[in-house]
């Protein structure tokens, strides 16, 4: 058996672009021959995988499966919008929503009957689509007793978007008897953005940002001491109660606390209505995009002939 050195993974890397696992792999798989690596590599898709995945995927979709109990949420991405509207960039999504409704860890397991993985088929899609596509992430939601409800915004199929909200439910009702009120709540979170469900669910570390940028503001008024003390408190006890879920005022009648609204409608149904976990996943969000200037780059492509 022939040892596979890290300077035959370093050649390979040179020469296909792809990565290193991928190079190992197609090293191991082929006794050590570079060529036929290569061409082992370009079989699944890989080297023109690794030429594109260098390049800034900020478009896409957000997609969510519900399935009883449980629910996924995944932001497939790709560079354009143009491939997010294509039938096989949709049906790749609703594909790897069949899988992760199992497992927020989905790369390295089969994808369904085609005898590749979930990443070998990206890198497929990749080579055929043209275009880089990042898997960026999975959340998945579940209750015990209770119901799921799903949202999405922006829709351009069956629950894709660019929004996607997932809200978790617990209460003996049916899905029918509540699917109005569970509707109008997941369109509160994608219009209001909440970041926790309650106020002490909010990390400290966005707490303390928050905290920063008060005391900054403060002293740029010249404020005294003790008045910025009171000035802190009052931003952070307003920006948590903002910025969770359940003490957020709800936008449809601009006036009931959340919180207020569930107790209303438990009493309305004569059964305990309780908001158990929420994603909200807006396509792109926390991506720095690459400011493309077409017509500068060719300026400069002919100022250097």
């Amino acid at each position: 058996m022939v040892e596979i050195t890290a300077g035959l993974v370093k050649e390979l890397r040179e020469k296909s672009g792809a990565g290193m696992m991928d190079c190992k792999n197609a090293l191991t798989e082929n006794s050590g021959d570079i060529d036929q690596s290569i061409d082992w590599l370009r079989a699944k898709g890989i080297t023109k995988a690794a030429k594109k995945s260098g390049r800034i995927a900020s478009e896409g979709l957000v997609g969510s499966l519900v399935d009883d109990k449980r629910a996924t949420i995944i932001e497939l991405n790709s560079e354009t919008d143009f491939v997010a509207r294509n039938e096989d960039f949709q049906n790749l999504l609703t594909g790897l929503l069949g899988i992760s409704i199992n497992s927020e860890v989905i790369l390295n397991l089969p994808y369904h009957d085609t005898g590749r993985t979930v990443e070998e088929e990206i890198n497929e899609k990749i080579s055929t689509i043209g275009e880089n596509i990042r898997l960026r992430r999975i959340q998945n939601v579940s209750v015990n007793e209770g119901v799921i409800f799903s949202y999405t915004h922006n829709s351009v199929a069956n629950s894709l978007g660019k929004i996607g909200v997932l809200l978790a439910i617990e209460t003996s009702l049916t899905e029918d008897q509540i699917s109005e009120f569970g509707k109008s709540l997941c369109m509160h979170i994608a219009a209001s953005n909440p970041i926790a469900l309650t106020s002490d669910q909010i990390s400290q570390e966005v707490i303390e940002k928050e905290k920063q940028i008060a005391i900054e503001q403060a002293k740029e008024a010249n404020k005294p001491d003790n008045i910025i003390e009171k000035m802190v408190e009052g931003r952070i006890r307003k920006f948590t109660e903002e910025n969770a879920l359940l003490s957020q005022i709800f936008v449809i009648d601009n006036e009931t606390k959340i919180s207020q609204l569930l107790d209303i409608k438990s009493k309305e149904m004569n059964s305990s209505i309780k908001v158990t976990d929420f994603v909200r996943m807006e396509l792109g969000e926390g991506i720095e995009k690459k400011d493309e200037d077409f017509a500068s780059e060719v300026a400069a492509a002919v100022n250097k002939k």
